[in-house]
């Protein structure tokens, strides 16, 4: 059960909050994070702010006073400074050369595995492929087309009108 003195903390914090809302110009009492640096870097989440403010109601008014009630013009912390989407390194795939491709490349065609045959082929587009195929026809007089390529041809087709 929350005794008198807690209860008139937590009146004193809202009216704070209330207050700083008010001197930043902001809608709600979220808006006053941005106000108030966190520990690595950057603004406090907003979660940050709503636990402090039942966990340690006391920091969190020392907080408000001196970077936002205290202060002429408050000042926005700058975030924090994030990775680039996709500039986390995955550990768990295995990076080839394009040499190590090409090599693995003549051993499934050595083996006859059709299956890695494609997966290792490096994929072309339609215009290209259609380019070469024709340019295989034109000679097809004095040998037979390659069979990869037909193949690679079929799968872009394939693909292109799913």
């Amino acid at each position: 059960m929350a005794t008198t003195h807690e209860k008139q903390d937590t009146k004193h914090l809202d009216a704070l909050i209330h207050s700083a809302v008010k001197k930043i110009q902001g809608k709600k009492e979220n808006d006053i994070c941005r106000y108030l640096p966190g520990n690595s870097g950057g603004y406090i989440h907003h979660f940050t702010m709503r636990k402090m403010k039942h966990e340690a109601p006391a920091a969190l008014q020392t907080m408000i006073s001196k970077y936002i009630i205290n202060v002429d013009k408050p000042i926005r912390v700058a975030p924090k400074p994030r990775a680039a989407r996709g500039s986390r390194k995955r550990r768990d795939q295995m990076l080839f050369s394009k040499t190590d491709l090409e090599r693995m490349l003549v051993l499934a065609r050595a083996s006859g595995d059709k299956e890695m045959i494609r997966k290792l082929t490096p994929k072309r587009d339609l215009k290209s492929l259609k380019k070469e195929l024709i340019s295989a026809i034109k000679q097809g007089l004095h040998g037979p087309i390659e069979q990869e390529m037909w193949n690679s041809y079929v799968e872009t087709m394939s693909l292109g009108t799913a």
